[in-house]
């Protein structure tokens, strides 16, 4: 007497026509023996590798991103064996060599306390995951243009803030001298008199991009600080060196040759600057340091503009 297989329940064939309807792709691993026991023909439309060519963990593992191989496979496996439902997102590799962004929800399934299968889904997140690189991209552009003056284009006071931060905490720590010098367009507000607000807006554009010409190393940093005033920070810069940056940039200024018919100083424009240098100890306060380099700037202003202030 023969006998013939069982049919699949009417309920089964719902279930699988449900699954294998679905975008999401169906999937189930043994966990003993670390294989597919399934897998929905889905995949092939998506990466196009037929369902019978996902034998183990191994081709999961293997069609995978290699930068994000080690990190998913140790995660998921950590997860597993906790026998905590998961998710993971990854690159899965298409047939053609292109990757696919996937991300896999994975439940557990236990029984008398084992592990003893994964079942979970894989779905294409691929337009979410540009859709998020966007948001990224313009998150740090908003991030650049906040740190950015919006007319000069040179970096703004917040940004100045923070690299002034970071640099008195790195001379302090490494004993290197750090050097500020301030500097403000003489008899500005007679320039914009003469010349009418949009041609001062012009002129504070053609100093700030002349001013981050005159210091060229990695870590000097140039940034408007408020009004017709720039600041320039010199990291592991002495006295002697910052005064010549200084020097600098009253040549550079010189050679912007921009007419200012109304300043008391030079039929050309000019700017006063105030220096500071110092290796910064544990007492020792940027505020009060920046406030010392800006009282020398007005120094500079009163002892006839268009010069340089040290001391």
């Amino acid at each position: 007497m023969s006998s013939t297989p069982p049919c699949p329940s009417a309920d089964e064939d719902v279930y699988k026509t449900l699954l294998e309807s679905t975008r999401a792709i169906p999937w189930r691993i043994d966990w003993k023996t670390m294989r597919f026991t399934y897998i929905g023909p889905q995949i092939e439309a998506l990466l196009g590798w037929t369902p019978d060519s996902w034998v183990s963990v191994e081709d999961w593992a293997n069609r995978m991103h290699p930068d994000d191989r080690d990190r998913v496979v140790g995660f998921c496996v950590a997860q597993s064996q906790a026998g905590s439902d998961h998710e993971a997102d990854y690159r899965a590799l298409r047939r053609d060599g292109g990757y696919v962004w996937i991300r896999d929800v994975v439940h557990v399934i236990r029984r008398n306390g084992e592990v003893e299968a994964l079942i979970g889904f894989m779905f294409d997140i691929s337009e979410r995951k540009q859709t998020e690189d966007k948001l990224l991209q313009l998150q740090r552009e908003l991030e650049a243009l906040s740190y950015k003056d919006g007319l000069t284009g040179v970096a703004n006071r917040r940004m100045f803030d923070s690299i002034m931060e970071l640099e008195w905490t790195n001379a302090r720590r490494n004993r290197q001298p750090l050097s500020v010098l301030l500097l403000d367009i003489d008899c500005f507000k007679e320039y914009n008199d003469r010349y009418g607000h949009l041609q001062g807006d012009e002129c504070l554009k053609q100093v700030a991009q002349a001013l981050t010409t005159v210091a060229t190393r990695a870590r000097d940093f140039c940034a408007r600080f408020g009004g017709e005033e720039f600041v320039l920070v010199l990291p592991e810069t002495d006295a002697r060196a910052a005064t010549l940056v200084a020097e600098r940039c009253h040549h550079t200024i010189a050679q912007l040759a921009i007419a200012h018919a109304a300043s008391s100083v030079s039929p050309r424009l000019t700017v006063s600057l105030g220096i500071g240098t110092l290796i910064p100890e544990a007492d020792d306060d940027p505020l009060r340091f920046i406030d010392l380099i800006d009282q020398r700037l007005y120094r500079a202003k009163h002892a006839g503009r268009n010069c340089t202030m040290a001391e």
